[in-house]
């Protein structure tokens, strides 16, 4: 989808639709929405008094202009609700539901007025970047595998109209960057839909490899071979049940000189059969998405290349299925990490931290910090949050607050949970210096104390995903499948630590 910013007049724009709103209560419209009633000789104030148009949160009224004075054939009128309720993640939102809209009533070209730039509280710049990012999230489709629909269609083109020149700057420039974390946000969701035997680790790492060719990032991919020589004992120990070969991801953004970069983990099972420990079936057809972790940190340095802030980035992916084949690691087994450290396989089932455990120790031996890893690890975080929020757990409350804002920023929930010193008895083992497993209680901070053990006491967070990486339906930004969280957290964070005055 192209999303623009024009200078102009809502009323003389030729396009399909226009787009304009109404806060609940109002009775008369006002601005651009009270210059496209006159231009309809007062049928949406008509409407308003008849009770069809009430402004309530998410309704949305399409109306057929026939002859009267305005440009465009339609107009679409979108519910805001009540103005102290009224956010920049509901911009977002509405913007989502129209462009599906539009979309199902085969419009695909459509001008649309600033949601929310006359509230207060509410800046033009970031009202224009959550426009143009709830449109292209919410018309998402993941169809690469589908015949083509006679009758589909999606909005192609959506134009921001502003009548006073002074914001067209602004809006244009958060239009922009809306656009580039929406479009990272959607390149994770192909990654993470594409089915297994597609998405396998070498295609994963070559998707990787061609992204960052065009953007301009370094890239190295470790095979096998390689892994092998730097000790990853606990990926590869992961990699051993599966005929797909494993393929480390490394790429690399370098905005600002010789500073120390931020590292970036994500975990990339392309497949989890749960290996020897091996899941039920129901639902294991979703284990395709393993790799959300991976695929986020790989899409977000797509769009940081893309924004280019002063800042250093280093992105790790350990990439690999983890299968039940003939030589696939066993409950018991030992396995040595790159940093030395042994550990006892009680279930091969929680193989992402393993994954994980080498790929800390290499961010480590990068001098990567700080450092953030993503990863959908555990059932315990959805069992604990549902799919409403995601888990941090960190060693540093100050990158906890950075990640907070840049969450809040995106409009993408996340709840610190606890790292009581006490939690870290459950993954004491009698054979090694720890256990993958330590039982159904706290199995999400039991989690996030294993990876705890790779990063040699630097600030670090750990973002549990697994209870918001998959959606069922359609809500706002979200559609069914890959849900992209936390793509434009993760950018949000790279940003903040750039110089103030470019990140502002």
């Amino acid at each position: 989808m192209h999303v623009r910013v024009a200078s102009g007049d809502i009323t003389q724009t030729e396009t399909q639709c226009v787009v304009v709103n109404l806060f609940q209560g109002v009775v008369a419209p006002a601005g651009a929405s009270g210059a496209v009633d006159r231009a309809l000789s007062g049928m949406l104030t008509e409407l308003i008094a008849a009770g069809d148009i009430t402004g309530k949160w998410g309704e949305l009224t399409l109306l057929h202009t026939i002859g009267r004075a305005l440009a465009a054939p339609r107009v679409l009128v979108a519910g805001l609700g009540t103005a102290d309720e009224f956010t920049i993640d509901r911009v977002r939102d509405l913007s989502a539901n129209i462009a599906r809209l539009l979309g199902a009533r085969r419009i695909r070209d459509a001008a649309t007025i600033t949601h929310g730039a006359g509230l207060r509280a509410l800046d033009a710049e970031s009202c224009a970047q959550a426009i143009a990012e709830g449109a292209l999230l919410g018309s998402y489709r993941f169809d690469a595998h589908k015949q083509p629909e006679e009758d589909a269609t999606r909005l192609k083109t959506l134009t921001i109209v502003e009548n006073d020149q002074a914001k067209v700057a602004p809006l244009t420039r958060g239009a922009e960057r809306g656009v580039i974390v929406a479009e990272a946000a959607n390149f994770a969701r192909d990654l993470a839909n594409e089915p297994s035997n597609v998405l396998t680790p070498t295609e994963f790492a070559a998707r990787a490899e061609t992204m960052a060719r065009e953007e301009g990032l370094g890239c190295r991919i470790l095979d096998r071979d390689e892994c092998q020589q730097m000790g990853m004992g606990s990926f590869l120990g992961v990699a051993k049940g599966s005929q797909q070969p494993p393929k480390f991801i490394v790429l690399t953004y370098r905005g600002a000189g010789d500073a120390r970069p931020l590292g970036l983990i994500g975990k990339g099972i392309t497949f989890d059969t749960g290996g020897i420990s091996i899941k039920p079936a129901a639902g294991m057809e979703e284990m395709k998405a393993d790799m959300t972790g991976g695929a986020c940190v790989v899409a977000a340095m797509r769009a940081i290349a893309r924004l280019r802030p002063a800042v250093n980035v280093t992105a790790l992916v350990p990439a690999t299925e983890n299968m039940p084949g003939g030589g696939a690691t066993k409950p018991g087994d030992v396995l040595r990490a790159m940093n030395g450290k042994t550990i006892e396989v009680i279930n091969t089932d929680a193989e992402g931290r393993l994954v994980l455990a080498d790929a800390l120790s290499y961010a480590v031996k990068l001098d990567l910090s700080p450092l953030v890893d993503v990863a959908t690890l555990t059932a315990a975080i959805g069992i604990a949050l549902g799919d409403v929020a995601y888990g941090v757990f960190s060693n540093n409350d100050a990158l906890v607050g950075r990640l907070r804002a840049s969450a809040t920023a995106a409009g993408e929930k996340c709840w610190e949970m606890p790292m009581f010193a006490e939690y870290r008895d459950a993954i004491k083992s009698p054979v090694a210096d720890m256990r993958n497993s330590g039982g159904r209680n706290a199995g999400a901070i039991f989690a996030a104390f294993f990876l705890k053990e790779f990063i040699d006491d630097r600030p670090w967070a750990h973002l549990d995903i697994a209870g918001v990486d998959f959606v069922e339906k359609e809500k706002g930004v979200l559609v069914k499948g890959s849900s992209g969280i936390p793509v434009r957290t993760l950018v949000n964070l790279v940003l903040s630590y750039a110089p103030a005055a470019e990140a502002s």
